[in-house]
């Protein structure tokens, strides 16, 4: 087998993935076109955008799951492309929007797969300790011995995420992680994407809900229509104009009184 070399914990502001010029064609449809993002360590991107925009191709083409039909895309400093899978999967670390389990695993089975890229390296004795952490951070501690295909969306939801921490990846790549949680949930995940980013990683996560990228990212991007509409702090991209032509519908942002923080709201 060959030795994979774990890959150095990025610096502060350390670019992680890098899209340039991305363009994707699925179907005789262009679903990405000229798409250019950075990813850095210390931070969580939002990806937001209407449904069909692209935010889930964008992210498969960040994963490397997708190729590109033009542009670039790079992780960890190297072309993605170049990576053996392998060797990627101690890059970056995926949670698609759903997760299937076939065979009867109970949770902490599920949970221990994202372990799997690290066998035969040194940070495999870290296994045991890194499961435990990943179930606690998303609290399914609880009920690590119940099948996978027993729990509620919800709870299937936070075991999956727990899989991709426990993965120790410095790239996080979160499709609606909070699709299918309550509103305490919902807030639970974003603080461990924040506390994630805090120790170095670097976060997308593709949300729906505008107000949780407003209040937990350090960048939105905006993607309608295959293109990258908009991209930076939440009180700059957020705008009602901006928002308003993007989604079809009349929004109105108005700052938090007590944060200041933006609050989008749908004109009704």
């Amino acid at each position: 087998m060959r030795r994979r070399t774990p890959p150095v914990w990025p610096s502060p502001g350390e670019p992680l993935a890098v899209m340039k010029g991305a363009g994707v064609s699925r179907g005789g449809r262009e679903v990405l076109r000229d798409v250019s993002l950075t990813l850095s360590s210390g931070e969580v991107v939002a990806v937001v955008g209407p449904n069909g925009a692209g935010k889930s191709t964008l992210v498969s083409v960040l994963s490397g799951d997708l190729s590109v039909g033009s542009g670039m895309v790079s992780v960890g400093g190297r072309p993605v492309g170049r990576w053996r899978p392998a060797e990627l999967a101690l890059w970056r670390s995926v949670l698609p929007q759903h997760t299937a389990v076939a065979f009867p695993f109970t949770v902490e089975q599920v949970v221990a797969m994202g372990r799997a890229p690290w066998v035969g390296t040194e940070q495999a004795d870290e296994d045991e300790k890194a499961v435990v952490e990943a179930m606690a951070e998303t609290e399914v501690t609880e009920f690590a011995g119940r099948t996978f295909s027993t729990l509620s969306g919800g709870e299937r939801a936070r075991a999956a995420l727990a899989r991709v921490l426990a993965q120790r990846t410095p790239v996080l790549l979160l499709d609606e992680p909070t699709a299918a949680l309550d509103l305490r949930h919902q807030d639970l995940v974003l603080r461990v994407a924040v506390s994630r980013a805090r120790a170095g990683a670097g976060v997308l996560a593709v949300l729906h809900d505008l107000n949780l990228a407003a209040a937990y990212a350090d960048r939105v991007a905006v993607v309608a229509g295959g293109r990258l509409r908009a991209c930076g702090p939440p009180a700059m991209v957020l705008t009602s104009e901006l928002l308003t032509g993007v989604y079809q519908r009349e929004v109105e942002v108005l700052a938090h009184p007590r944060t200041g923080t933006p609050l989008v709201l749908p004109v009704r």
